[in-house]
C-alpha cells in the first residue's frame, strides 16, 4: 500500500518536494522504498509475514530515507525448524531498535528544521511584501472622500432632478404641439364653416338680388294700374261733365254708380292684389329670415358642439400622451428593476454554486482526509504493534524456541505477500486495489 499526503506546514507526504515530513509504509510485501528530494525526511517500514508448513513464522523489513530514496534493508527473523535467530536475536533487535531510534529522532530533528524553515519564509514574506507595500496612513482622505462621494450623490441626485424636467419639458412640448395641431384643426374647419356660411349668403343675396326685380315689377305694375284708373276716372269725368243729354225714356241704368261700383271693385282688387304681394313678400321675408335665423343658430350650436367635443378630443388626447409617457416610464423602469434583479440573482445563484462547489470539496477533502487518518492509525497501530514486538523479543519475551527435526530441512515455507494499490490525483483517491499472492519457498 502506498499513502500520500501533504501539507504546507508539517506534515507527511511521500516523494518529497514539500516542507514536512514523509513517511511511506508497504505492508503486506517484502520492502518499501519512499523519497526523493525536498526538505523532509522519509520512512519506510515494510513488513511481510507468512505461514506455511512446519510452525513458520517471519517478520521482514526494509527502509529508505534522503534525497534520492536509498535503500536500507534488514534482515527478517522469526522461528522455524532451523531456528534462524537462535545466534544473534538480539543483536539483531538491537540494531533494529537503534535504527528506529535513529530513524525517529532524524524525522524530529528534520520536522524542527521544517518549523524553522516555515518561520524564516513567513519572515522573509513578511518583509518582502512591507518593502514592495509600505503601509500608508488614508485615514487624512477619508473626510476628501466623504466628501467627494456627497458631492457625487448630489450631482446624481441633480443629474436626475434635470433628466426629469427634460422629460417634463419634453412632454410639455408635445402637449403644446398637439394643442398647436389641435388648434390648427380648429381654425381650419371654423374656416371652413365661415366658407360655407358665405355660400348660403351669396345665395340668399342672389335669390334677393332676384325677388327684387319681381317687386319692382308688381309695385310698377300697380302704379300703371293706378295711373290707368285714374286715367279712366278723369275720362269718365270729362265726359260727364261735358255731355248733358236728356231722354225722355224709361229710366235706364245709373252709370255714374256703376262706374264707382266698378272703381270701387277696381280699387279693392287692387288694394287685394297689393296686400296680397305685400303679404307674400313680408311671408317669403319672414321665412328668409327664419331659415337663415335657424341656419345661423343651428350653424352656432353645431360649432359650439364642436368646439366642445373638439376640446374634449384635445384633453383626451393629451391625457391618452400623458398616461402613454406613464406607461412607458413605468416600462422603463420595470426593465431596469428586473435587469437589476436578474443580475443580483445572477449573481446569488453563482454565489450558491460556489458555496455548493465549496461545500463539496470540504466534504471531499473530509473524506480524504478521514481516509487519510485512518490509514495513518493503521500505520501507527502497526507501528506501534512492530515496536512493541520489538521490546518484548528484546526482553526474551515474544519468542519460544522449538526443537525440530533434521527433516525439516525439506518443508515447505509459504510466503503471503498482499498489495494495496491506491492512486492519489490532487490529494483525492481514485481507485483501491487489493493483490494477495502466495508463494512458496523451498530450503
Amino acid at each position: 500500500m502506498s499513502f500520500q499526503k501533504s501539507s504546507g506546514s508539517s506534515g507527511i507526504s511521500v516523494g518529497g518536494g514539500g516542507y514536512g515530513t514523509a513517511i511511506c509504509s508497504f505492508l503486506g510485501s517484502s520492502g518499501g522504498a519512499c523519497g526523493s528530494g525536498g526538505y523532509g525526511s522519509n520512512l519506510g517500514v515494510g513488513t511481510a509475514s507468512g505461514f506455511g508448513g512446519g510452525d513458520y513464522s517471519g517478520f521482514g523489513g526494509s527502509a529508505s530515507f534522503g534525497g534520492a530514496g536509498g535503500f536500507v534493508g534488514a534482515g527478517g527473523f522469526g522461528t522455524g525448524g532451523e531456528g534462524l535467530l537462535a545466534g544473534g536475536e538480539k543483536e539483531t533487535m538491537q540494531n533494529l531498535n537503534d535504527r528506529l531510534a535513529a530513524y525517529l529522532d532524524k524525522v524530529r530533528s528534520l520536522e524542527e528544521a521544517n518549523t524553522d524553515l516555515e518561520c524564516k519564509i513567513r519572515d522573509w514574506y513578511e518583509q518582502h511584501r512591507n518593502a514592495n507595500m509600505p503601509v500608508r496612513d488614508y485615514t487624512k482622505y477619508e473626510k476628501t472622500i466623504d466628501d467627494l462621494k456627497k458631492k457625487i450623490l448630489d450631482s446624481s441626485v441633480d443629474n436626475a432632478r434635470v433628466v426629469l424636467q427634460i422629460d417634463n419639458a419634453r412632454l410639455a412640448a408635445d402637449d403644446f404641439r398637439l394643442k398647436y395641431e389641435n388648434e390648427m384643426c380648429l381654425h381650419h374647419s371654423v374656416e371652413s364653416d365661415i366658407a360655407g356660411l358665405r355660400r348660403v349668403l351669396d345665395e340668399l343675396n342672389f335669390a334677393k338680388s332676384n325677388l327684387l326685380p319681381q317687386f319692382e315689377s308688381l309695385k310698377e305694375e300697380l302704379d300703371c294700374l293706378k295711373r290707368n284708373h285714374e286715367e279712366e276716372m278723369k275720362a269718365l269725368r270729362g265726359q260727364r261733365g261735358d255731355v248733358n243729354v236728356e231722354m225722355d225714356a224709361a229710366p235706364g241704368i245709373d252709370l255714374s254708380k256703376l262706374l264707382n261700383d266698378m272703381r270701387t271693385q277696381y280699387e279693392v282688387i287692387a288694394e287685394q292684389n297689393r296686400q296680397k304681394a305685400e303679404e307674400w313678400f313680408h311671408e317669403k321675408s319672414a321665412e328668409l329670415n327664419k331659415e337663415i335665423s335657424h341656419s345661423s343658430e343651428a350653424a352656432e350650436s353645431h360649432k359650439t358642439q364642436l368646439t366642445e367635443l373638439r376640446r374634449t378630443l384635445q384633453e383626451l388626447e393629451i391625457e391618452l400622451q400623458a398616461q402613454l409617457a406613464m406607461k412607458k416610464s413605468l416600462e422603463c423602469s420595470l426593465a431596469e428593476t428586473e435587469c437589476c434583479y436578474s443580475t443580483q440573482l445572477g449573481q446569488l445563484q453563482a454565489i450558491v454554486v460556489n458555496v455548493e462547489e465549496q461545500l463539496c470539496q470540504v466534504r471531499n477533502d473530509l473524506e480524504r482526509q478521514n481516509a487519510e487518518y485512518k490509514v495513518l492509525l493503521d500505520i501507527k497501530t502497526r507501528l506501534e504493534m512492530e515496536i512493541e514486538t520489538y521490546r518484548r523479543l528484546l526482553d526474551g519475551e515474544a519468542w519460544q524456541h522449538k526443537e525440530t527435526p533434521v527433516h525439516s530441512k525439506e518443508s515447505n515455507k509459504t510466503r503471503k505477500v498482499t498489495t494495496i494499490v491506491e492512486e492519489v490525483v490532487n490529494g483525492k483517491i481514485v481507485s483501491q486495489k487489493v493483490n494477495a499472492t502466495e508463494e512458496k519457498l523451498k530450503h
